[in-house]
């Protein structure tokens, strides 16, 4: 059985904390395959991973500690992108205005930004002697394509060995792997969880992006599931700080919504 779960919204959907429940209530092993933090928003999770000379998330932790088995996060978040907020009129390298990448870790390589300063604390405890460093959006996405492509395929590999994965999505990036074909996706928000048929979302995904060979820019969840019926829609009960925390209390919370979620793979 493949899930994915995907967030509505951009930022505080709740994917992570729906994900840890489902892998609990499972069993099964969870992925992020792409992921990110912030120097000014997540700087608490920042220096707890650099200062051990590592580059991952609050999120792939989660995930990596209530998988089925013992896992780092890095094993199953091969592509995390460390930002910097980048105040002011310019655009960057990616052409954000709110923020600016800083280093990839890409596996167990790093690839730097040239354009703008490392911060002190991450130029002095991670491994970036031997790090690729671009300074045009060219060379980056040439260096995307030699390795963060290749790194992703070798999770999409590993996601497809499991006899039960579940793929969380980043912000409200639709699928964070083009090829991977759930067998049913929860696309979650504040209060709610809309339950679909793997197949179908994957072909609205197509529909949104405008086809194979048109899609050059990521579709989003919002864009997908305008396109196609939920075969369910779930609440989802607030919870505590500490039930957040507790897998086993969010598989309690959120089982009615697990099960929905299953009978909808079933049908695949």
């Amino acid at each position: 059985m493949k899930l994915l779960v995907a967030g509505a919204d951009r930022v505080d959907a709740g994917k992570t904390t729906f994900t840890v429940g489902l892998l609990e209530h499972t069993g099964a092993v969870g992925f992020k395959p792409r992921a990110g933090n912030d120097h000014w928003f997540h700087h608490d999770d920042y220096r707890h991973a650099v200062e051990q000379g590592r580059l991952f998330g609050k999120d792939a932790r989660r995930l990596a500690d209530a998988s089925a088995g013992e896992f780092d996060p890095e094993d199953i978040n091969p592509v995390h992108r460390f930002w910097r907020p980048s105040p002011g009129n310019g655009t960057g390298m990616l052409g954000q205005k709110d923020r600016e990448f800083v280093v990839d870790r890409v596996a167990e390589n790093y690839v730097v930004n040239e354009t703008v300063d490392v911060p002190e604390f991450a130029a002095t405890h991670l491994p970036l002697d031997d790090a690729i460093h671009v300074s045009t959006l060219d060379e980056l996405n040439e260096v995307m394509e030699q390795l963060h492509l290749v790194a992703l395929e070798g999770i999409l590999r590993r996601i497809r060995e499991q006899d039960r994965a579940v793929v969380e999505s980043y912000g409200n990036v639709a699928r964070p792997l083009q090829e991977y074909d759930p067998d049913a996706v929860a696309v979650v928000e504040p209060g709610r969880a809309r339950v679909y048929e793997g197949s179908r979302y994957v072909k609205a995904c197509s529909v949104a992006s405008g086809g194979p060979r048109e899609g050059q820019l990521e579709e989003r969840a919002p864009a997908v599931v305008d396109l196609i019926d939920a075969v369910d829609s779930v609440q989802l009960p607030a919870l505590s700080s500490a039930e957040r925390t507790d897998p086993t209390a969010v598989a309690d919370a959120y089982g009615h919504a697990y099960e929905s979620l299953f009978d909808a793979a079933s049908t695949a």
